[in-house]
């Protein structure tokens, strides 16, 4: 199934809320959110929403592009285009916790958000759960969502950023490149349950959809790919050892029926994807071929 299907089967019951905007189309708009920069990761950004008076009640939207095709298209497209990608902010998160607890926000306040690592997300709908691609310059901007009350905001100013170019190895790459595995690194524990390549690339295919335990073990299985792989693992060794204590006998969906309250699994979640992503040093480059400088079995010692 297409990312664009997946976005609208995963988050059906949220369309109601991105149509408001039609319903309110003669109401006086809400005031502009301000979109801001925060860091970026191989294959993601982080941007700050803010709101201004009249806040955002029934949530926000954000459109993005590569720089390349805003240049091709001479703007923003006025009609369907394929290379605009959007995502309507209007639930709640259950993977990035360290925003707003909900996308509606209130009169000055603000979120954190993430285009490029939807996939576990909730609160959303989207015509694309891709990840961003590394190395590019990509273009945003946001909108307030119309409801019955008031209509949709202007859109606010264009805001520039670029993923990074150094090739950190996040669930994304590790997902799309199984031939790429340090063949040492499987079957891997997560928590006591040991799982073979084919389990873990079942799990990583698995949407989280509100399940702690399985955004958790997305990054954490990235991490001790990354580990085996190579990386050093000193930034990230207590957060692994605490992964695995925290998963300890369950079993991951779809392999099992596990499953965890994100707001406990969110600080470590974040944590392993920020060493993923390179912002806690140690992890070396993506291999284009299959490189292990450790094996399983001394990177199981590690941790125990």
């Amino acid at each position: 199934m297409s990312s664009w299907l997946r976005g609208f089967a995963r988050c059906g019951a949220l369309l109601s809320l991105l149509l408001a905007p039609a319903v309110a189309s003669h109401a006086a708009p809400y005031d502009t959110p301000a979109l801001s920069f925060v860091d970026a990761g191989l294959y993601q950004v982080t941007l700050r929403v803010a709101t201004g008076p009249s806040g955002a009640p029934s949530g926000f939207r954000v459109e993005w592009m590569t720089r390349n095709d805003y240049a091709r298209l001479g703007g923003w497209p006025v009609t369907v285009d394929p290379a605009l990608v959007y995502c309507a902010y209007v639930g709640a998160p259950t993977l990035n916790l360290w925003g707003a607890s909900s996308f509606q926000l209130a009169p000055q306040s603000a979120a954190i958000i993430q285009p490029g690592d939807l996939f576990d997300e909730t609160g959303i709908v989207t015509n694309a759960f891709d990840e961003l691609k590394p190395g590019l310059e990509y273009v945003f901007r946001a909108r307030a969502e119309g409801d019955a009350t008031s209509g949709p905001s202007s859109y606010s100013a264009l805001l520039s950023a670029r993923t990074s170019g150094t090739a950190e190895c996040t669930q994304g790459f590790w997902k799309n490149h199984p031939g790429l595995w340090p063949p040492d690194c499987t079957p891997m524990l997560l928590g006591t349950v040991l799982y073979s390549k084919a389990d873990l690339l079942a799990i990583f295919g698995e949407p989280a959809v509100g399940n702690g335990l399985i955004s958790l073990a997305h990054q954490l299985i990235a991490t001790k790919l990354n580990v085996c792989n190579g990386s050093n693992p000193a930034p990230i060794a207590a957060t692994i050892a605490a992964a695995d204590a925290m998963i300890g006998a369950l079993v991951c969906p779809p392999i099992g029926s596990g499953w965890l309250d994100p707001s406990a699994t969110s600080p470590l979640t974040e944590q392993l994807d920020r060493y993923n992503n390179g912002k806690l040093g140690g992890v070396i480059d993506c291999p284009t071929s299959v490189r292990s400088s450790a094996t399983w079995g001394r990177i199981k010692t590690l941790y125990r």
